[in-house]
């Protein structure tokens, strides 16, 4: 919300015709675009779950041979996975959760946004469930590229023809791998894009082609399909088998993605992707991968290479490679795009967004949140040095962001799909209960590094609970101490000031009481412009909205008009075009004649009054430190005037 203050310009608001029938042409033209969809589906949305078959049935296995043992250890783990493939990726997201749409777009906070549109009102308690997800979402972020780079590049170890050569290498090769990835950023992606979902298309017809190879090392693997021999693991193996399914949770890391980038493709292209093309690559991985093991015992160290047949080993490295860089991005991006929907809605301070394509609208890049992930990334790199070591801190994040959706859709399939509280009951427990077993598994690998992600989740939590509440006291603090709009345009009736030709734009997050930069304009400048506009931008619970519906002009009187500009959570307002969009309406509007008044305030802390001191301090440094308001509202640095005041919190 455009405000006063820096800090709560975020705030969030709460004919028919019959056309005639497509030719075959368009028919032709709107398959190929389907298609298309799907290949860049599988390139961005499943590059994450499709590097997990390099880990994941490692370190299942790994555990499960301390136990029982034997041809159960092998099968139940492969039939543990595939059920989780079943149960979490394809039964609770692609056919459930996909339901759950804000405008077509998904995420965790876009069903925060939904949930709070469906309960009718700002709920404190989907509030926190929102933020916690987001938290966890950035663990995942920085995460990911660490673990899924490092278990390609571990290829090496097994490379015919190295004989371990490689190996004090690794960590550097990777390191070099990743800022090369994180400095392209600023570039933007759009180029490389095109060609991600071939190459992942690639990636997953060798998964396949290599699990149909081993398959017939041993047929048996096959009962893996039936959920028999998984239950039957999870009882012989005890509380062991709890352990296990934390590793198995591994095979399902990146479903939280087909939700995410549902606006990006849409449903049907993900969910035809996932169905017939890469739950079925994945299947038959896992299944040559046990089969493998059955049949030589000894390849459970590292199942997935062993599967590659020398002469195929080093295209395949490059491709491995090629593969968990391309996922290391998704999950890059998905970052920038969870930062900008946060800043809209409110959860942290402005933050400086870039731009890298002039027709992509979600083609960004956020320099902060690129610096702190590649930190981030580097430093995961020299304290863990192993993909292995990495798998314990891997699963907290994602399994805690699963169960947020999963407690966030019990507002939404009540209150706006109405289902009777039974049904809701029915569809949501079983999911609920599977996310939280996931989740105290993985929990019981908090020493072994799963706190990490709860530590940065916590920090993450604390400073966008820091920001809302400092910028709500503040808020507050302002109506308290402003001048109604209405009382001052009658002293001004009263009392006319002398008057300066052209337009004033005054930024407020209330356009109810007087702006602090025009009563500072008034009192010290002792002018008012020709025309005044008191300017409001509202972040809705809708993605986008359209052009048609971003403004709401109100004249007051000859001098003053209210204009509210209305931005989804998805969107970053440009406030000189929107005020463009204001001719429509008949505002004449000239940016070279207008300045744009913008009210700061000097926060100090005050130890008497709303937060804890340390928290004042922590909401001072962040409001310090946000994006200029002229930039993050794309005003001409030449039409702008900053007027400011000091107030304590």
């Amino acid at each position: 919300m455009a405000g006063d203050t820096p800090q709560d310009d975020s705030a969030p608001l709460a004919a028919s015709a019959t056309a005639p029938s497509p030719g075959p042409v368009a028919h032709a033209a709107k398959k190929a675009g389907f298609w298309g969809l799907t290949i860049g589906a599988i390139g961005v949305v499943f590059g994450d779950i499709g590097t997990s078959p390099l880990y994941a049935l490692r370190e299942a296995i790994d555990h499960a041979r301390d136990g029982v043992g034997g041809d159960l250890a092998v099968i139940g783990v492969v039939s543990l996975a595939f059920w989780a493939l079943m149960i979490v990726v394809t039964f609770k997201y692609v056919f459930f959760l996909m339901r759950a749409d804000n405008k077509g777009e998904g995420g965790t906070l876009a069903l925060m946004a939904l949930a709070q549109n469906a309960v009718g009102r700002r709920s404190a308690w989907i509030f926190i469930l929102g933020v916690c997800g987001a938290a966890l979402f950035y663990g995942d972020g920085i995460i990911t590229p660490a673990i899924s780079v490092l278990s390609a590049v571990e290829g090496v170890k097994d490379a015919p023809g190295i004989g371990g050569a490689l190996d004090s290498f690794i960590v550097p090769i990777c390191a070099g791998i990743l800022i090369a990835l994180f400095l392209v950023q600023s570039k933007g992606t759009a180029g490389l894009a095109k060609f991600f979902g071939p190459i992942t298309a690639v990636w997953f017809l060798c998964l396949g082609g290599l699990g149909v190879y081993h398959i017939f090392d041993d047929i048996s693997v096959l009962r893996a399909l039936s959920p028999h021999y998984g239950v039957l693991l999870l009882i012989n193996d005890g509380f062991l088998g709890f352990i296990i399914l934390g590793s198995v949770f591994l095979a399902v890391t990146g479903a939280e993605a087909l939700y995410a980038d549902m606006g990006h493709f849409g449903k049907a292209p993900i969910r035809m992707g996932w169905l017939t093309f890469v739950l079925p690559c994945l299947t038959l991985n896992y299944l040559g991968q046990g089969a493998l093991i059955l049949s030589d015992p000894s390849t459970a160290a590292n199942p997935f290479w062993e599967m590659v047949p020398e002469v195929a080993y080093w295209p395949m490295l490059g491709l491995a490679t090629a593969a968990t860089v391309i996922a290391s991005q998704a999950v890059i991006t998905g970052a920038f795009s969870v930062t900008q929907q946060a800043v809209q809605l409110g959860l942290l301070p402005r933050i400086d967004i870039k731009f890298t394509s002039e027709t992509q609208a979600g083609q960004i890049f956020v320099p902060a949140v690129n610096t702190l992930l590649l930190i981030g990334v580097l430093v995961l790199l020299v304290v863990f040095q192993s993909s292995s070591n990495l798998t314990a801190a891997y699963g907290v994040a994602v399994t805690g962001t699963m169960l947020v959706n999963t407690m966030m859709a019990y507002f939404v399939i009540t209150k706006k799909w109405k289902w009777p509280l039974w049904a809701a009951l029915a569809t949501l427990i079983p999911f609920g209960f599977i996310d939280i077993v996931f989740l105290t598994s993985n929990l019981l690998k908090i020493p072994d590094g799963a706190w990490m992600p709860l530590v940065l989740g916590a920090g993450l939590v604390l400073i966008m609970w820091t920001w809302t509440r400092g910028s709500q006291i503040l808020t507050t603090k302002a109506k308290k101490d402003s001048l109604p709009l209405t009382d001052l345009i009658e002293m001004l009736r009263a009392r006319p000031p002398h008057r300066a030709p052209g337009t004033a734009v005054f930024l407020t997050s209330d356009p109810d009481v007087a702006p602090v930069a025009l009563m500072h304009n008034l009192k010290h400048n002792k002018v008012l412009h020709e025309k005044n506009i008191i300017l409001t931008v509202r972040t809705t619970d809708r993605p986008r909205v359209p052009d048609s519906d971003r403004i709401l002009m109100e004249v007051i009187n000859d001098d003053f008009k209210k204009i509210t500009l209305h931005y989804g959570f998805m969107e970053s307002p440009v406030i000189p075009r929107a005020l463009g969009l204001c001719r429509k309406q008949g505002l004449k509007f000239d940016i070279m004649s207008t300045s744009f008044f913008l009210g700061r305030r000097s926060v100090v802390p005050s130890a008497a009054r709303g937060m804890p001191l340390w928290q004042d301090k922590l909401y001072i440094f962040l409001m310090r430190n946000a994006a200029n308001p002229t930039d993050f509202f794309h005003i001409p640095p030449g039409r702008v005037v900053e007027l400011g005041t000091q107030v304590a919190v």
